[in-house]
């Protein structure tokens, strides 16, 4: 069995419990008590630690939660201020013009 995610943070933990076991990989949660005793103890004993019952499944856990918690850019769709009729790229939610400016002041 092995460690494949360590964090402090027990819904996090729980929630990629949840991915790896809706996927038929079969996991547990270790140090679920210690973890309260983060800051008295040092992180690497007392952290919570998901572990992967199985070292055939380790491979494919693996890739579940590396694309999972891989940070993803949300695309903004451009869109027209019905104000001032200037367009933004979805860069920003924010008009740029005078007129939107002083309607917020």
């Amino acid at each position: 069995m092995k460690t494949i995610f360590s964090s402090l943070n027990l819904v996090e933990v729980h929630h990629l419990k949840n991915l790896l076991q809706s996927a038929g990989i079969r996991c547990h949660i270790r140090n679920e008590d210690l973890v309260r005793l983060a800051g008295e103890v040092p992180f690497p004993e007392c952290a919570l630690q998901l572990v992967v019952e199985r070292e055939e499944d380790h491979p494919a856990a693996e890739t579940l939660l590396r694309e999972f918690l891989r940070p993803r850019l949300r695309a903004l769709k451009p869109w027209r201020c019905q104000d001032c009729g200037e367009t933004s790229k979805g860069s920003s939610p924010r008009v740029g013009s005078a007129a939107a400016l002083a309607k917020d002041a």
